[in-house]
């Protein structure tokens, strides 16, 4: 049986650089079943594989799963074999281009290496959503499709602005949500991690697994890195990602376009390094690079933040 820390000390373990928590009543309330019984509590986290490699905006959730592994639980990490093939719509202001099976299995087994060099093998379970999608017939995705209303699908703020544009909304892009919802419903999640822009997708997963009689799903959002640009989030298909197998140069050079206070947010989540202590290092890397000397310190920062980064990559 799992020793398990005291909730106290797990919540605020597990709140570090989140963005929001729903609800943190439940959160606890699980927290306290969990060690009462000794049973871990089973925390999932989505990645469709419609790149061949996971890059350090990916690790933002990977290391957050990493948090509740180090605190005993159970980590699931689900590759969207299925979901990938939908293509998820969040922030797309159009349809995304649908990828081949075979496309996205290539890039899965990608996923699956890199994935432990963050996570431990042991407490790890990797899923396929595939796994149980193919066994569905019409009939299942006509039950699935009846237990949410299109006026509630056109709330999602992707949805809604273009359909207000009027630009072509594909019938397939509005079975995302409820799909990526089932996957909860099917692996039994307790807690289910996304990026902020992922919350309507993790609501409706709550929604789900109530409906199928399931204790709801405590939802946890974390911040989404923006990519080298500075701008959008750091994505393969928006040119702006480093990739963690990158060659140690190749990400040097990457890194060294950075802007100097983007570099502050990678490292608040990139890193373990408390708040706290980031802004006391911002201080004193102030005082220590006058004005004057704009260029050298942005050098010099350049140089400091690729050193920091590969080591919080292999550490």
């Amino acid at each position: 049986m799992p020793t398990f820390a005291p909730i106290d000390e797990q919540l605020t373990y597990i709140k570090k650089g989140s963005s929001e928590i729903i609800r943190e009543t439940e959160l606890r309330s699980k927290l306290e079943k969990s060690l009462a019984s000794g049973k871990p509590l089973r925390v999932k986290a989505g990645f469709d594989p419609t790149a061949p490699d996971l890059h350090l905006g990916h690790t933002v959730l990977l290391r957050k799963l990493k948090h509740f592994q180090d605190l005993g639980h159970t980590v699931i990490f689900l590759i969207g074999d299925f979901t990938g093939m939908i293509g998820d719509p969040t922030g797309r202001s159009a349809t995304r281009p649908p990828l081949s099976a075979e496309e996205l299995m290539k890039n899965a087994k990608t996923y699956m290496e890199q994935v432990y060099k963050i996570l431990s093998p042991r407490t790890t379970e990797v899923r396929f959503n595939n796994e149980w999608f193919e066994k569905m017939k019409s009939a299942d995705w006509i039950k699935l499709t009846a237990r949410t209303t299109v006026s509630q699908m056109l709330e999602r703020e992707d949805f809604h602005k273009r359909f207000r544009e009027e630009k072509p909304i594909a019938l397939h892009e509005l079975l995302y949500p409820l799909a990526q919802g089932y996957d909860s419903v099917m692996l039994k999640a307790d807690v289910e991690l996304g990026g902020t822009d992922q919350k309507f997708n993790l609501l409706v997963g709550r929604e789900l697994q109530r409906s199928y009689g399931q204790e709801s799903q405590v939802v946890l959002t974390m911040p989404i890195l923006e990519g080298l640009d500075g701008v959008q989030k750091m994505s393969k298909s928006y040119g702006n990602a480093i990739g963690i197998k990158e060659a140690p140069l190749e990400m040097y050079g990457k890194l060294m376009s950075i802007s100097d206070e983007m570099m502050w947010r990678y490292y608040e989540l990139l890193t373990d390094v408390q708040i706290a202590e980031i802004e006391k290092m911002k201080h004193g890397w102030r005082m220590s690079f006058p004005r004057e000397k704009g260029a050298a310190r942005s050098e010099t920062s350049a140089v400091l933040r690729t050193i920091r980064f590969r080591c919080a990559l292999t550490s």
